[in-house]
């Protein structure tokens, strides 16, 4: 039944009449082919040349070549002299570690090769709870970004850290003769250790004080739980116990309080026993959570700041005022009836910046007694102070601040109001900025000092209450570096090493265990004590929150993107050539409006001749601050009367040319509210953007999002909601995938490996395309290549939107037309849905098909199939003909336009020998004028099978991975062996929910999708 229902993934393509869309899915390649420029003989050949003179000519040279290509370079390996006992080459190391830098952590596992860490992984072991996103994934590649700051600065200057450790002391000093403030201004440390040496020097210089700053401010909920709680904490909630879930603004499969709520949400998405959560979004943008949500209503910010009480009036029996829209009365009348009705199995959430909800959002929850609602074990990862931050800056501005001593924050780039920040800088005598990099705020300082990457540090973190983790180096320092907790050690005149102090810390934390075993498991749990509610006056925070004011015009909202989060990793060309989830732009940040402001204010976006993505210009203007030439895209799904900008874009200082993109949005961040009041006005020009969502299209084939409802899930047979694509074979009706072209051979002898695709569970979170690149080498193109559709990405995540119409009500309407005006009509109608929209995401990769129509056409037999169920690539052979990219149905292949390699053309981390430290030895590097894709990991499940034939055991279940089914902290990918008849791949891929992509064309794939449920 979900052929029925209309998919789209682009509003060029809803509207249905661009020609050149419909160009754009039957050219696989959207520019004419140089061949001039590969021949090199514009005379005798034009751009009419046809395809067999043109491999006539190439043809040849084919000998010459390959007798020059075996002239290659000489590379020399250098032995150990001496060789570590505990380094084996060509075998992987895994360190236990932990990262926080202020706005992401996670739990990990480090990969290293002779010394290298390689990859990120998620460490699965019992008490880690948090799993890398797709920026700390990324993060392995910002440890060896050329543009560190590599040893420090004096006034500009090059000098020593004795000297830098003399001038601090010596300032400290003075500061206390002159009774000048020594202020720690630091992001959330959330490490107990930092936090003590910190509170030992406060403790001798009574002068000295802590102000800490998040750059993306918690600040309000951070408030509102102190209130009620005592403790400046946020609420861990577990998704996982909630059939019901009401979000108020609140992206909590993105980066609200710190995201990592995946895991516990997909639990309960993926239909079991009939049951699965049901999940209401009132949200203003477009988000993550608001694509997976059953129910999303676009709603300005204000409206759902009224919403919100409509919540807390029905649930606690209340009866505030309210002044909410009527069109939204039945929709938020429901979700609340239902949400008290869930009683403890509901839980409430809200990302809207106002102490008044925050305290709201807890009064209900209390209520509702829920269960998600996890107050015991809260979140330490957010502990900024919004008034405490204005205070430093007033106190700079008026000379009292004497020594500002920095660590983990950039406010020159991310204060709303940078230039008073900056002018009190200059009236600070002595400002230090331990920095990883020589950003915007060490510019400024007097001292620029190097810290350490996380994965050259040693550290202790307390992510939640109970918990204690353990960050230890996974390589000596690169450069000339010092921890913040060494200058700490040494201004607090504590002899010895900071690894020294860090054990001693642990060993008052870690009651009944070991240092060596915290620092192998990498996570210690300890005791939970229960915290008890205080008190608040609920009803005065409704009654505020309703009479709250409305924005003149239209509303801006703040958020950060999946791919670039704060902006601290900007210079990181895998996140920015990430493509963003929900808009599929990559290298860009740009305001989302809805398809009616944009008509009001004549805003367009159109896809070009060479399949790239235009959109008009704006000139943008809040509180007195104008940004030129903002570049729109129009949004399906965006609240009309607001718009969405992301932040952490628009920085300078310590960036490669090709990574200074997009705007600065911080600089509207002012009083760090994510809603401000915005004007727009139609600027000249139009903005060329890099958006692969037009790119690659399955040509317009249908059944490739399957889904259908809760009801129907339950009701009906699945020949119904998963209707089997027939064929005619001897003028009888068959199951396509019971004929086939080729004969097949036994795959029931050893390993035959499948992948399974749950379509429910799946955010698109983008981890797994990250994990990807890091484990593959998969290169980066830049936007220039990107915008002509030649990006390398071996994963990608597709979106599709689809009409919000239910499937039976789609079918009524469609066979109800009556002649051709009636048609168009109701064909228009349906096509209004594009305002708010369905959302699917669904992960596409090489599909490995076992009649793969890639390796019939290759003329030199570069790809082929394997015994184990992989469609393998021989590069050496390959010669790019291209042949099994046109005859790949799912669009998967990705041809070497270029060498990415040692090319100043393509100036990423490929080109210098500190960023090729990066790449994987176990995966070759590919050269120009090949096609590659994704190989299933091959080297991660050879690695498997002979590490266990080294074991003398068989291989158990979950042990077989690649770096997709690794990275997914959802469990939206799960990869094994279908020849384990007891393997969970093997269940999912029998299960009645599953299909495969484009399944009447034959291919059979060993790539199995999960049909998606809505409970709606």
């Amino acid at each position: 039944m979900s052929s029925n229902k209309k998919y789209w993934k682009s509003v060029e393509e809803l509207d249905g009449n661009s020609s050149i869309v419909e160009a754009l899915k039957n050219n696989e390649f959207v520019e004419e082919i140089p061949t001039d420029e590969f021949l090199g003989n514009s005379d005798k050949l034009s751009s009419s040349t046809s395809r067999r003179d043109f491999l006539k000519y190439v043809g040849f040279s084919t000998a010459a070549a390959t007798l020059a290509a075996c002239e290659g370079p000489v590379n020399k390996s250098i032995p150990y002299v001496l060789q570590p006992e505990e380094i084996i080459p060509g075998v992987a190391d895994y360190y236990a570690t932990t990262v926080f830098d202020g706005f992401d952590f996670a739990n990990l596992l480090v990969k290293t090769r002779e010394g290298r860490p390689i990859k990120i992984d998620n460490n699965t072991i019992a008490g880690a709870k948090f799993s890398a996103n797709a920026r700390i994934h990324a993060s392995i590649l910002s440890l060896y970004d050329n543009m560190r700051l590599k040893e420090p600065k004096v006034a500009g200057n090059a000098a020593s850290w004795s000297t830098v450790d003399s001038k601090l002391k010596s300032s400290i000093a003075e500061a206390k003769a002159k009774a000048g403030q020594v202020v720690f201004l630091t992001n959330t440390l959330a490490s107990p250790s930092t936090e003590k040496l910190i509170a030992e020097f406060i403790a001798k210089n009574p002068n000295a004080k802590h102000v800490v700053y998040d750059a993306v401010s918690s600040s309000e909920a951070l408030d509102a739980f102190q209130t009620v709680y005592g403790k400046r904490a946020l609420v861990d909630y577990d998704f996982s116990k909630a059939s019901l879930i009401v979000s108020v603004g609140a992206d909590f499969l993105g980066d609200w309080q710190g995201g990592g709520f995946d895991a516990g949400y997909a639990q309960g998405r993926i239909p079991k026993a009939g049951k699965m959560s049901r999940h209401f979004q009132f949200e203003a943008n477009m988000t993550l959570s608001g694509a997976a949500a059953d129910k999303r209503v676009p709603m300005t910010v204000a409206n759902q700041k009224q919403a919100l009480v409509q919540i807390y009036n029905i649930v606690t029996g209340s009866n505030v005022s309210v002044k909410l829209d009527d069109k939204f009365k039945a929709e938020v009348t429901k979700a609340a009836q239902q949400l008290k009705s869930a009683g403890s199995k509901g839980v409430l959430v809200s990302g809207i910046q106002d102490v008044n909800a925050q305290l709201l959002v807890l009064a209900i929850n209390q209520s509702l007694s829920s269960e998600a609602f996890v107050t015991s074990g809260a979140r330490l990862i957010r502990k900024g102070s919004n008034a405490a931050v204005a205070q430093l800056i007033k106190d700079m501005n008026a000379g009292a601040v004497h020594t500002l001593i920095m660590s983990g924050v950039n406010p020159v780039y991310t204060l709303a109001d940078s230039k008073s920040f900056s002018n009190g800088l200059k009236k600070v005598t002595t400002s230090v900025a331990l920095t990883i990099k020589e950003d915007e705020t060490a510019l400024l300082a007097t001292i620029a000092a190097p810290v350490p990457h996380y994965l050259e540090s040693w550290g202790d973190l307390s992510l939640t209450e109970g918990t204690y983790s353990i960050t230890q180096p996974t390589i000596r320092p690169l450069f000339n570096t010092k921890q913040f907790q060494d200058v700490l050690l040494s201004l607090n005149g504590i002899a010895g090493t900071y690894y020294d102090y860090l054990k001693s810390v642990s060993s008052g934390i870690i009651a009944g265990s070991s240092w060596n075993k915290v620092l192998h498991d990498g996570v210690y749990v300890g005791a939970i004590s229960a915290v008890s509610a205080g008190t608040a006056n609920y009803l005065g925070a409704a009654n505020a929150l309703a009479s709250s004011t409305t924005t003149k015009g239209l509303e801006l909202v703040l958020y950060t993107k999946t791919g670039m989060g704060d902006g601290q990793q900007a210079n990181n060309p895998w996140l920015q050539e990430f493509p963003d989830p929900i808009t599929r732009v990559s290298w860009d940040n740009y305001i989302t409006v809805s398809n009616a402001d944009a008509k009001k204010l004549g805003l367009t976006n159109e896809i070009v001749a060479n399949g790239g993505l235009n959109g008009s210009y704006v000139k943008l203007t809040s509180n007195g601050v104008t940004l030129e030439n903002v570049p729109v895209i129009v949004q399906p799904g965006q609240a009309v009367g607001t718009v969405g900008f992301a932040l952490g874009y628009g920085r300078k200082a310590a960036l490669k040319e090709e990574m200074q993109v997009g705007i600065n949005a911080y600089s509207l961040y002012k009083d760090f509210n994510d809603l401000q009041n915005v004007t727009l006005e139609l600027s000249s020009g139009e903005h060329e953007f890099a958006c692969v969502q037009g790119q690659k299209t399955l040509m317009g084939r249908g059944d490739i999002i399957k889904e259908t409802t809760l009801e129907i899930f339950n009701t009906k047979d699945a020949e119904i909601w998963n209707e089997k694509p027939m064929v005619s074979l001897d003028h009888k009706e068959v199951e396509a995938t019971s004929v086939g072209l080729w004969d097949s051979f036994d795959r029931s002898i050893g390993h035959h490996f499948n992948l399974s695709i749950d379509l429910n569970a799946c955010t698109g979170c983008g981890a797994c395309v990250i994990a990807c690149h890091a484990e593959n080498n998969v290169p980066v193109v830049g936007k220039d290549e990107v915008r002509r559709s030649r990006d390398m990405h071996w994963l990608r995540i597709d979106r599709y939107y689809s009409s919000e119409s239910t499937f039976e009500g789609d079918v009524e309407r469609k066979e109800n037309i009556a002649g051709l005006s009636s048609s168009l009509s109701t064909f228009n109608e349906m096509e209004k849905a594009g305002d708010n929209p369905q959302v699917s995401f669904q992960p596409v990769m090489c599909q490995h098909c076992n009649h793969a129509p890639c390796e019939t056409v290759c003329p030199v037999a570069a790809t082929s199939h394997g015994r184990q169920g992989q469609n393998q690539m021989a590069y050496n052979r390959c010669v790019g003909t291209r042949y099994c990219a046109n005859n790949c149905p799912y669009k998967v292949r990705r041809f070497n336009w270029f060498l990415y390699n040692k090319n100043s053309e393509f100036d990423y981390h490929m080109n210098d020998d500190l960023g090729r430290m990066v790449l994987n030895p176990d995966v070759n590097v590919r050269s120009r004028g090949v096609m590659e894709k994704c190989s299933m990991c091959i080297q991660m499940t050879q690695a498997t099978i002979l590490k266990a034939k080294r074991e003398g055991r068989e291989i158990k279940d979950g042990e077989f991975q690649t770096a997709c089914s690794n990275a997914c902290s959802s469990g939206a990918m799960i990869f094994g062996d279908v020849n384990d008849k007891e393997a969970v791949v093997t269940k999912l891929a029998a299960d009645e929910r599953s299909y495969h992509l484009l399944e009447h064309v034959g291919t059979k794939p060993n790539v199995v999708y999960q049909v998606k449920v809505r409970n709606i």
